[in-house]
């Protein structure tokens, strides 16, 4: 590392300590004397993420965490359950190496995840997500969700199925 006063090459390392996402080192040069502070950071290549439509956007980490906050509205989760999702769907793209990911790979993950933390976030997310025609393809994940659901989870799944939604079926099916 060279000094940042004299340009000399040879510094020493008088302190490193680390923070949440660098390695801040206060080194000290050999030649004049100063001391400065480095900063070393993982370089992350940027991930390009390809919408519906085509377009591409930078990948953000906060809207990440937005969209899955806003599913998990009024849901009693882990304290720092939706940041690790998001954490870990984006560890996932970036160790994946890929420059450029469809949004779909990025929601299905997403819905991984949710199934995993919570099946009413989870079918919050899907209704968006996945845009169901109409209630018969809501009705039709519900079931599929209550078929794979621990029998804890089941109680869970039947609020969700509740009895407006039993008779809006015999409504619809008259």
């Amino acid at each position: 590392m060279n000094c940042a006063t004299c340009g000399h090459n040879a510094t020493r390392v008088v302190d490193s300590r680390v923070s949440s996402d660098a390695v801040r080192r206060r080194r000290c040069c050999a030649h004049c004397g100063n001391r400065f502070t480095t900063y070393e950071r993982v370089h992350n290549p940027r991930v390009m993420v390809e919408k519906r439509n085509g377009m591409r956007e930078s990948f953000s980490l906060e809207k990440l965490e937005r969209s899955i906050s806003l599913a998990c509205v009024k849901r009693s989760l882990p304290v720092g359950s939706i940041e690790q999702l998001a954490v870990e769907v984006h560890d996932a793209l970036t160790d994946d190496g890929k420059e450029v990911v469809a949004s779909s790979m990025i929601g299905e993950m997403v819905l991984r995840g949710l199934r995993l933390l919570d099946s009413v976030a989870y079918m919050r997310y899907a209704s968006v997500y996945r845009d169901y025609s109409g209630p018969e393809k809501f009705v039709e994940a519900l079931e599929d969700l209550r078929s794979d659901l621990p029998s804890g989870d089941l109680n869970q799944a039947r609020l969700m199925r509740g009895d407006a939604l039993t008779r809006y079926e015999a409504k619809v099916s008259k």
